[in-house]
């Protein structure tokens, strides 16, 4: 007996001297905050550099994954880790899309609010009704299909986030690849003159357009844009799914609430 309570002794003081931080799926997330940060120094004016470094973070979200399957070290901390970097790198491109095509920045703003909002709501619900010790990534039979096969085959959600990400690299891309036709005459004036006295700044938003015009052919992009658009139609109806789904199972648990709470008073009079 003293035996057994000592190996148990053991294992506890094992698993408490464990440090998560250190775990090799959370240090494989370290390294991809590293290149997303690296890859949007690069962002305004180097598209290849950063198109690199921005998709070798991205292909690292399932590597971790899998490091942490087969190592046994799937822990909270690098569930929230991992979606906070998937959530902050996306939004930094959208946000930079936004500002290189200014005409359509509502429909990047609406995307961030989209993807931000399903992913926070889907969270608090499985949080709050599933129990604390229940993945956001656990989908039963009662939900949805697209959110069971999003959720349930790891290469179902492995393709269709990676080629939703390069449907927004294709179209960063193609923000250097020529030029809009408002900048046509600007362009000519440029040849002419010198270009700092055109623009107050070299970093006003002129001069980075001007900066970023024609820097690579848009052959490439188009066609990485016409193969990734399903996929990225396919996360947007995924995220508003899990959207209303959340929102449903939030408000079946405040019905319940209320109704033991209605409950509780009648038999307290």
């Amino acid at each position: 007996m003293a035996s057994h309570s000592a190996q148990g002794d053991a294992r506890r003081h094992k698993y408490h001297d464990e440090n998560i931080f250190l775990f090799v799926p959370n240090l494989i997330g370290y390294a991809r905050v590293v290149l997303a940060v690296t890859s949007l120094y690069y962002m305004p004016l180097h598209p290849r550099t950063c198109s690199l470094l921005y998709s070798v973070s991205c292909l690292l979200d399932a590597l971790d994954g899998a490091a942490a399957r087969r190592l046994g070290q799937s822990t909270r901390f690098g569930a929230v880790l991992d979606m906070i970097t998937d959530r902050c790198t996306t939004t930094c491109l959208l946000v930079f899309l936004a500002s290189a095509f200014p005409r359509w920045s509502i429909i990047f703003q609406g995307l961030i609010s989209l993807d931000y909002s399903s992913h926070y709501i889907h969270m608090y619900a499985t949080l709050a009704m599933g129990g604390n010790r229940q993945s956001h990534k656990q989908i039963d039979d009662s939900r949805p299909w697209v959110m069971r096969i999003y959720y349930s085959n790891t290469k179902v959600l492995f393709t269709v986030c990676a080629l939703n990400e390069l449907f927004f690299i294709a179209l960063y891309l193609l923000s250097f690849s020529s030029s809009p036709s408002s900048m046509d005459n600007t362009n000519f004036m440029a040849s002419q003159s010198v270009p700092s006295t055109l623009w107050s700044s070299s970093w006003s938003a002129g001069a980075m357009e001007m900066a970023r015009a024609n820097k690579i052919d848009d052959s490439v992009p188009w066609c990485l844009l016409y193969v990734s658009t399903p996929f990225m139609l396919f996360k947007q109806y995924v995220n508003m799914i899990q959207l209303t789904e959340a929102s449903k199972w939030l408000v079946q648990g405040d019905i319940e609430a209320r109704r033991k709470a209605r409950l509780a008073q009648k038999r307290d009079q």
